[in-house]
């Protein structure tokens, strides 16, 4: 196993209340490995954190003010803008994010910490961050994702890359997990501690 190199920290967003979860068992692994591997990892379960994903109306209203809009929130901006990679570990429910992990993107990357608008265009403003990842689970398959718009590997692949312009980008999912077995969650484990391991 490879250490890193030229990376010092990985911000690990987690996003799942539940500790005897699946999810859980991914972000422990994603941890350990990245942490094995010699990366200073900041592991932010939000759950845990007590985290509000809800944008209030104070915060809405100064929202577009640069400087004064991260007040609220001014420990994460600090952690997100500390890191050289961003791991996201969450479990997708009705094809999208859940509220705590949606709620952080809305309160947290604000203009001027995830991006700049330059003439009403966004201009991608995590750029320090070289390395993006996400580690999910659907319920579902692949397809009904995909007939759905599979919003969430949209999101992450295009909206989040924009705003950090990564020199790697990786999105693991195990699909179906309703009916996943024992030995399809532990192949998937296997891949996710891999990727970690060349991350």
């Amino acid at each position: 196993m490879g250490r890193a190199t030229g990376m010092t920290r990985a911000l690990v967003l987690f996003a799942h209340p539940c500790p005897e979860s699946f999810s859980s068992a991914l972000h422990m692994t994603v941890v350990e490995t990245l942490t094995m591997r010699g990366w200073e990892v900041d592991d932010c379960d939000l759950n845990a954190e007590g985290f509000s994903p809800v944008l209030t109306t104070a915060e809405r209203r100064a929202y577009h003010e640069v400087g004064p809009n991260t007040a609220p929130v001014q420990g994460y901006v600090d952690r997100v803008q500390a890191a050289q990679a961003l791991v996201l570990v969450f479990p997708v429910w009705n094809f999208g994010f859940p509220a705590i992990l949606k709620g952080f993107f809305d309160r947290v990357f604000l203009p001027g910490v995830s991006f700049r608008l330059e003439d009403g265009l966004v201009k991608p403003n995590l750029t320090h961050i070289r390395k993006l990842a996400a580690v999910t689970t659907y319920g579902g398959t692949r397809m009904r994702a995909v007939l759905a718009g599979d919003p969430p590997r949209h999101v992450v692949k295009r909206a989040i890359w924009h705003v950090c312009r990564p020199e790697k980008m990786r999105y693991l999912a195990l699909y179906d997990m309703n009916r996943a077995t024992d030995a399809q969650r532990g192949r998937f484990l296997g891949s996710v501690r891999n990727e970690m391991e060349r991350f």
